[in-house]
């Protein structure tokens, strides 16, 4: 008789990655197994509170009811079609995230660096049939200590060294300003300008907030210049600030709306362009597509997330819930913690450089149950799941109060 094969620890996967994947992430080393709401579950089954959620892909926490079911009932019925065809999901999640972000039209794709790439497209397009710049003159307008995603295109307007170096030559036609700086990007917009792309709250950076004002003038200048305001929402939008959007704490509606992360539910690749008609409308059958981009299992999932942000009730658990978070950081402000930024329920924390990095803190918090990424030297990130508790988060600032 075969002897049963010996279940594999933690530690036993973890080593058996190091021959077989690449190296290009550095992962804490804990190997998650199973999940649900705001919890994880190693192989060994220890639980932990999970407070990065998936740098809010999982903005619902993981498989929620809703999400699961949609994607359930899609799988027995159809999954891929290819833009070939047709199909019949794809309708309803246009007209309804249109809706939500009050948008005209969409651009289904999958990851967010993919609609980081199409918004690039689109805004060049723009450029040259409506806005008369001269062909391949286009320019487009971004801000240092950004993070796009990690494409040859998009690192190319990077100012990461370690997302840049060694993967040269680098696309032209961007130019960078400093980040919350109108009088710098007003220096840089001329008229082969085809849009100002920034993230209305910069999140690998550290959760860097612009001051108030700094959207509403992008959005003027944008205006009075003639080019368009591309709002990148990947990690900042879909409830995770208090709104929908993060540019909704200033009123402002940009040209072009870049979605992902949360689109997906934590189940599937889903990202979007959403813009003005007379923005997506330059695009023509076989100037732009994906296999996978609007498949009928991404649409239904898609659209169950539209579903329950169309509630408010996610947006108004963030609001009421980044309360008790900003309260706690501030508690700890001269006890480990040096200064923070918080807007909903995401944070970027400096922690005292003499207690230790970002990465040995987030060390420390996974001993003691929770997860959560650094960046940056001493700065670790907090973006719990929507669906936590006031009871979870607190517990969750009292671990971080007894690691510092």
């Amino acid at each position: 008789m075969t002897a049963p094969a010996r279940t594999r620890t933690s530690a036993d996967l973890i080593r058996a990655q190091e021959p077989v994947l690449a190296h290009n992430y550095h992962p804490l080393p804990v190997v998650v197994a199973r999940a649900e709401g705001t919890w994880v579950e190693d192989v060994e089954g220890r639980r932990y509170l999970d407070l990065l959620a998936g740098y809010s892909a999982l903005n619902f926490g993981h498989r929620h009811p809703a999400l699961v079911e949609a994607a359930h009932r899609q799988l027995d019925r159809l999954t891929l079609t290819s833009r070939a065809f047709h199909n019949d999901k794809l309708a309803e999640f246009a007209e309804r995230l249109a809706e939500l972000t009050g948008l005209d039209m969409v651009l289904p794709m999958n990851t967010g660096a993919e609609a980081v790439e199409s918004g690039i497209k689109v805004a060049r397009k723009w450029a040259y049939e409506v806005k008369g710049v001269p062909a391949d003159q286009a320019t487009i307008v971004v801000a240092a200590d950004n993070f796009h995603g990690r494409t040859t295109t998009i690192v190319s307007f990077s100012t990461d060294e370690t997302a840049r170096t060694g993967f040269g030559p680098f696309t032209p036609g961007f130019r960078i300003v400093p980040y919350n700086d109108l009088a710098a990007l007003e220096a840089a917009v001329d008229e082969t300008t085809a849009a100002v792309l920034i993230e209305p709250i910069q999140g690998e950076a550290g959760v860097v907030i612009p001051d108030e004002g700094y959207l509403t003038g992008v959005r003027e200048l944008t205006r009075r210049k003639g080019c368009l305001f591309i709002a990148d929402e990947i990690q900042s939008g879909l409830g995770r600030t208090g709104r929908t959007l993060a540019v909704e704490h200033e009123s402002v509606v940009p040209d072009v709306l870049l979605l992902g992360k949360a689109l997906g539910g934590g189940i599937v690749p889903v990202s979007a362009v959403v813009a003005r008609r007379e923005v997506l409308g330059v695009l023509r059958p076989g100037e732009h597509g994906s296999t996978f981009g609007g498949n009928p299992l991404a649409a239904a999932v898609g659209t169950a997330v539209v579903e329950l942000l169309e509630t408010g009730e996610f947006q108004r658990r963030a609001a009421e819930l980044g309360v008790i978070l900003r309260d706690g950081l501030t508690e700890l402000v001269g006890r480990g913690v040096v200064g923070f930024r918080s807007r909903g329920l995401w944070a970027g924390v400096d922690i005292d450089p003499a207690l230790g990095t970002g990465r040995e803190v987030s060390g420390r918090l996974m001993e003691e149950g929770v997860l959560v990424k650094d960046t940056h030297g001493s700065t670790i990130r907090l973006a719990p799941p929507l669906t936590i508790t006031a009871e979870e988060l607190r517990s969750a600032i009292g671990v971080l109060e007894r690691v510092l």
